[in-house]
C-alpha cells in the first residue's frame, strides 16, 4: 500500500506573515522605549537578563518575545504590557515631528554627559531657558 504525503498547506505563510508583523512592532515598541530612556541594547540585554545578540533579535522581531519575558520587559521599562501593542492596527505609520527628534537627540546627549555637575548645568540652563522673561 503507498503512504499518501500532506501537502503543505497554501494558507500557512500569510499568516506566518501577519504574526511576524506584530512581532516586528513589539519589538519596534522596544527599541522606541529603549531609547527614550537613553539604555543601549547591552544595558537593556542585562535588565531583562538575556545576552546583546537575543535583545538584538527580539527588537528586529527576528525572534519571538514569549509572554513571561514580555512581561519582564515591560517592567525594565516602565511600561504596561500593554505598551507594546499600541498602533498595532493603525492605518499610518508613526511620523515624528522635528521637535521630537531634536527632543531625543538631546535625551541621547545629555545622557552621554558622565560628569553629573554637568548634567546639572545643562537641567539649569534648560530651565533658565524655559522661564518666561522678567522684567
Amino acid at each position: 500500500m503507498a503512504t499518501v504525503m500532506a501537502k503543505p498547506t497554501v494558507g500557512a505563510a500569510p499568516g506566518r506573515s501577519r504574526a511576524q508583523d506584530v512581532d516586528r512592532h513589539v519589538g519596534a515598541r522596544m527599541r522606541e522605549r529603549r531609547i527614550m530612556l537613553g539604555l543601549t541594547q547591552q544595558q537593556m540585554a542585562d535588565l531583562i537578563g538575556v545576552t546583546y545578540q537575543q535583545a538584538h533579535k527580539y527588537e528586529k522581531g527576528i525572534n519571538r518575545v514569549a509572554a513571561g519575558r514580555l512581561y519582564n520587559i515591560a517592567q525594565a521599562l516602565g511600561v504596561d504590557v500593554g505598551y507594546f501593542f499600541e498602533g498595532l492596527h493603525s492605518d499610518r505609520g508613526f511620523k515624528s515631528t522635528p521637535q521630537q527628534r531634536m527632543l531625543l537627540e538631546l535625551a541621547r546627549n545629555f545622557i552621554s554627559i558622565t560628569d553629573r555637575k554637568h548634567q546639572e548645568a545643562m537641567c539649569s540652563l534648560a530651565r533658565a531657558l524655559s522661564s518666561p522673561e522678567r522684567d
